[in-house]
């Protein structure tokens, strides 16, 4: 009740008492004389009594028409808003059936637990904050999420009201809430698709379940022709059949069958390479999605194909005159064309070792380029083992005696017939003992041997050197690896070979690896198929591998 209709009524309430009074004092005088009190006390009380009466009436009119319009208003935040009642120990006492409907739980499941049982279980922070606030008798305001029967999450923008007792203690809260989940997910999709929609890179998002296309960048409609009504109405079952992007189809398969959330490929569309990449997203709020990113590599590839021509063309250009230098200097060395000024032949020795190191870095190129494009040759036939390695420890003589080590051979244990490459084989071998010897202490001792196991025929070269630093070990098979010992430009060398040498093992089928301590050398192992089926398989294998 207003201060100005309370005002009306009290003074209406005393008029009335007055008149009353009065009424009754002038009866009551008339039938009792004016001896008796009684006229007197009556007109006292009615004055008192009546006014009273009238505003205790109007105060409870006032407050059932309140009651009224708080319950209509209740009614109306009942139907449009989610509510829930908590006690002061934070226990749900009610939830109205908007609550329920959203969330899936059942009343019988809600009433009687905490309002925790709403919000995510690791979020124990957040909860406890918006507690804080309502216990110090404050209202909060702000965003939510809340946790449905089946998990999912959905979110809604909440105002809590705290209630508090006679005594001004709170106890309890009443929460209102409105659902913005789907305002929400507009708002991320929007700010999404617009840094997604200028990409250079195509950019396709794919429903996990249907496999329809949820998006794609302006990149990609415009690869395809599609406006966005058309690939909307497009699934990746119906790309596979008209552009041939079957791979993509069977990788995401893939993805939704393991469980794995990514994966690479590289593949053709439309007369264009790409390098794709699969990613699968799920998450509680919403059924999953593969994100497809299609980086167009056709002019890196290009780019990479000129190179490798050029280098190819220089290599094979530069060997010849080379090889005919080479050998030129060999033959005035070797006194073919008389003596040699013992001044001159000191020159012609240092111009021939380099042009042996020339021609190392000319046949690594070679042997890289013909690594990278496939066309490594191999010429298999069966081989005698023993014959093989000792060939190989001849053709590194020069090596060892120059750096000042002796090769030690066990001979073969196990069977000494192999079916291989092998001049791929003392390429490997020549490789891992020159290797050895540059970085064995001098008067060194290098240890080749070839043992039968379950697995093939394992050629080992040990050494008695520095060893290879554990912080280097995981880059030694890589190309141009450059340890922090290895004093290449001291020892001479491309980087290229344990590369080249991993790539011939694993083309014939085998495997390669190595242990090194350091302070106390190393030994480097490879490991070829008894099986000559393996080896061929290998073989053919070697056709197709491009190595890194």
């Amino acid at each position: 009740m207003s201060q100005l209709e309370h005002f009306k009524t009290t003074v209406g309430g005393l008029a009335l008492g007055a008149v009353l009074a009065g009424g009754w004092h002038s009866v009551t005088t008339a039938l009792l004389g004016s001896t008796s009190a009684l006229p007197a006390f009556g007109a006292i009380a009615l004055a008192s009594v009546v006014p009273i009466l009238l505003v205790q009436k109007s105060v409870r009119r006032s407050a059932r028409n309140a009651e009224r319009t708080l319950l209509q208003r209740l009614a109306v935040l009942d139907l449009h808003a989610i509510v829930n009642v908590v006690d002061q120990n934070s226990i749900l006492t009610e939830v109205n059936d908007h609550l329920l409907k959203l969330t899936g739980f059942s009343r019988e499941e809600l009433i009687g637990q905490p309002v925790s049982h709403l919000y995510d279980p690791d979020d124990h922070d957040f909860t406890n904050s918006i507690l804080g606030e309502i216990k110090q008798g404050r209202s909060w305001q702000g965003e939510t999420p809340l946790r449905r029967a089946d998990g999912t999450i959905f979110y809604t923008q909440t105002t809590v009201l705290p209630l508090m007792d006679e005594k001004g203690n709170w106890c309890g809260s009443i929460s209102a809430r409105t659902d913005v989940t789907q305002h929400k997910k507009l708002l991320a999709e929007r700010d999404t698709a617009l840094t997604l929609h200028e990409l250079r890179d195509d950019v396709w998002i794919v429903d996990e379940k249907t496999l329809h296309f949820r998006y794609m960048n302006r990149t990609a409609m415009a690869r395809f022709g599609w406006s966005e009504n058309e690939y909307s109405e497009k699934s990746l079952v119906d790309l596979a059949v008209e552009q041939e992007t079957g791979p993509i189809l069977d990788a995401c398969a893939a993805l939704h069958r393991t469980g794995e959330l990514i994966a690479h490929h590289e593949m053709s569309v439309l007369g264009s390479h790409f390098d794709v990449t699969i990613k699968l997203l799920r998450n509680k709020r919403s059924s999953g999605r593969f994100l497809i990113l299609l980086n167009d590599i056709s002019d890196r590839l290009a780019q990479e194909q000129l190179k490798a021509d050029f280098i190819s063309m220089v290599s094979h250009e530069l060997r010849s005159p080379l090889t005919s230098i080479k050998g030129s200097m060999g033959l005035l060395l070797s006194g073919a064309a008389g003596d040699v000024p013992s001044k001159a032949k000191s020159l012609l020795e240092i111009s021939h070792r380099n042009a042996d190191r020339l021609v190392l870095i000319i046949n690594d190129i070679l042997d890289l380029e013909k690594i990278t494009t496939g066309r490594m040759e191999f010429t298999m036939c069966d081989v005698d083992l023993d014959e093989l390695v000792k060939e190989a420890i001849a053709a590194s003589a020069v090596t060892t005696k120059n750096f000042g080590q002796r090769v030690l051979f066990d001979g073969v244990q196990g069977s000494e017939v192999i079916y291989t490459d092998p001049n791929r084989i003392i390429q490997v071998l020549t490789n891992l003992i020159s290797n050895a010897s540059k970085f064995s202490r001098p008067n060194g001792i290098i240890h080749v041997s070839c043992v039968e196991g379950p697995r093939g025929m394992t050629l080992t070269v040990r050494d008695e050197g520095a060893g290879i630093p554990a912080e280097d070990q995981h880059k030694v098979f890589k190309r141009f690896a450059d340890l922090s010992n290895s004093d290449r430009s001291g020892k001479g060398g491309t980087g290229l070979g344990l590369s080249i040498c991993k790539a011939i093992v694993e083309s014939l089928g085998g495997s390669i690896g190595f242990e090194s301590h350091p302070g106390s050398g190393s030994s480097f192992h490879f490991v070829l198929p008894s099986d000559k089926d393996d080896r061929e398989k290998g073989n053919h294998a070697a056709q197709r591998r491009v190595s890194g």
